[in-house]
Order: structure tokens, then sequence, then C-alpha cells
């Protein structure tokens, strides 16, 4: 699976921009630093995806935005908060519904090691 390849190089670079920054800062640094290691290492990636919402056939800009799309495969969803909560996971559900993208990354970076504030979910 592709998407499994992808993700690795994902959890590469996050882990590169955590070592770098450690944990305490906001979420839009270590959003523009990912996406800066992600695209220097030749991975094609995007920022802020406007994600209307589809209601009743009509398409609606509710002002939802994707962190990072990654390949067209991978939603990335960053965080910099204490505890990864259960809302957050079905906030990156939900995107990845919406976007019909069947692999996204939950990257919490204010923790101490990185590999303990990763959730990988597949639908």
């Amino acid at each position: 699976m592709i998407e499994n390849l992808i993700t690795d190089k994902i959890i590469g670079c996050a882990i590169e921009v955590h070592n770098y920054l450690g944990p305490g800062l906001l979420e839009s640094a270590y959003e523009e630093c990912l996406f800066y290691e992600l695209k220097s290492s030749g991975i094609e990636v995007k920022k802020q995806v406007a994600l209307p919402v589809v209601y009743k056939g009509i398409k609606l800009d509710a002002g939802y935005r994707i962190d990072l799309l990654v390949e067209s495969k991978v939603i990335v969803e960053i965080k910099s908060v204490d505890v990864i909560a259960d809302i957050h996971k079905a906030q990156l559900m939900t995107y990845m519904k919406l976007a019909n993208i069947k692999v996204g990354l939950l990257i919490n970076f204010n923790v101490k090691m990185l590999k303990d504030g990763i959730v990988r979910w597949i639908i």
C-alpha cells in the first residue's frame, strides 16, 4: 500500500522537525516546518487545503481546512496540545470522510517523544 510509504516519510520528517524544535510551540510553527521538510524531501504536499461541506448536494465553504494533504493520499492534522482528545480524532475522521481520503495522521508535537504523539487512522 503506497499510503504506508507516504506515512513513513511523513513520520520521519515530523521526527526531524520535533528533534530540532522540541515541544512547546504553536501548531502553526510545526505546520510550516513540516511543510518545508516534506517539500525539501521531494514529497508533494499542500497546506491549509479548503474542505467544503456537502449539504443536500451543495458544496458549502464552512471554513474547514486540512493542515497538510500529502501526495493527495494522506491527511495530516497537526496539534500542539497536552493530550490528544477524542474530539481531535473525530475531527481527523470527519476530514477524511469529507475529502474521501483513506489514511490520516494526527501528530501532536507537544510531547517529549514524538512517537507518543502520533495517531494513524485508516477508514
